[in-house]
């Protein structure tokens, strides 16, 4: 089983009324939340792990997520009010307005850790889920528990608007949770942001000396590639007519889970020798399902017979 710990909220998504007025519309979401959905409907074992509210957009996130295929019973619940971001698209490209004081994602505790069955094999991080306590320090204090005996792998799904004022504690939380990770998945835009200019697979290989088994990076509508110590596997992006960019990398993060679980990877064995052929094949059906996701409004990634 993989389990995804990160943020669930409601993105309020701007659409055109039947009166031909802008609105926003309510979708379920959250880049973790998001990866959780999409292993579901790929036909890996998914559950995920967040604070959930019990309130009306709870019951939304908790309906989404079984519909999807995907385990709840490690959900947090309490009576505190649900995250609630507003999107913006320009050309495609969303930005987001958080409203997350308080919330049941933001104010998750240690004392809400759950106990993991031998079943999950592996956990993904990421997202806003990492900036702001106590809920970053409880997602991170999972990783360093649970690190030694499961796969980790984090998609850091840098939000620079979002971290103002908090960047040294963010990029300190950030470099530790990359150092105990086996997987890491950085879009373009990431790796630069956390390591600066220079050669993307040279930038990949310095995060490699680092502890992690393999960097995955997204080059928008490129492709992507997988970098090891002694690997550069790259894929081209699939054609597609873009709709939004909303879940694009979520989707690929599930992609690339599903692939090395349905190649038996998921172990520290497998992850510490990655084949050509596994690292093309996780390559291939992230970008082929991030492909199904962007040619459609909002986070609504592919189930497998779609693929």
């Amino acid at each position: 089983m993989i389990l995804s710990c990160g943020e669930a909220l409601i993105d309020m998504l701007p659409r055109i009324s039947t009166t031909g007025e802008a609105c926003f519309a309510p979708y379920a979401g959250g880049a973790v939340f998001n990866t959780a959905i999409a292993l579901g409907r790929l036909g890996a074992p998914s559950a995920f792990f967040s604070g959930v509210s019990t309130d009306m957009l709870g019951e939304i996130l908790a309906e989404t997520l079984a519909a999807s295929k995907v385990d709840t019973r490690f959900l947090a619940r309490s009576g505190r009010p649900t995250t609630v971001a507003f999107v913006k698209l320009v050309d495609g490209q969303a930005t987001y307005a958080f409203y997350d004081e308080g919330t049941a994602g933001r104010m998750l505790s240690l004392d809400q850790l759950p106990a993991l069955p031998v079943d999950v094999a592996a956990l993904f991080f990421g997202g806003i889920s990492l900036v702001n306590d106590p809920a970053a320090a409880t997602y991170e204090a999972l990783q360093a528990r649970e690190c030694g005996a499961r796969v980790t792998m984090i998609d850091p799904n840098i939000r620079p608007g979002f971290i103002e004022g908090k960047e040294a504690g963010y990029r300190a939380r950030i470099g530790r949770m990359i150092a105990r990770a086996d997987l890491v998945k950085l879009s373009d835009e990431d790796l630069h942001w956390l390591e600066g200019a220079g050669d993307p697979v040279a930038l990949a290989r310095a995060i490699l000396t680092r502890g992690p088994r393999a960097v995955f990076l997204t080059e928008g509508a490129k492709g992507a590639r997988a970098v090891t110590a002694t690997q550069d596997r790259f894929v081209t992006a699939t054609p597609v007519t873009v709709a939004d960019t909303v879940g694009a990398g979520d989707t690929f993060n599930a992609g690339v889970l599903a692939a090395l679980h349905q190649a038996g990877a998921l172990t520290k064995a497998g992850v510490a020798a990655l084949s050509d052929d596994v690292l093309d094949a996780a390559l291939r059906l992230g970008t082929r399902a991030a492909a199904v996701t962007v040619s459609r409004p909002g986070a609504n990634p592919p189930w497998a017979q779609e693929l």
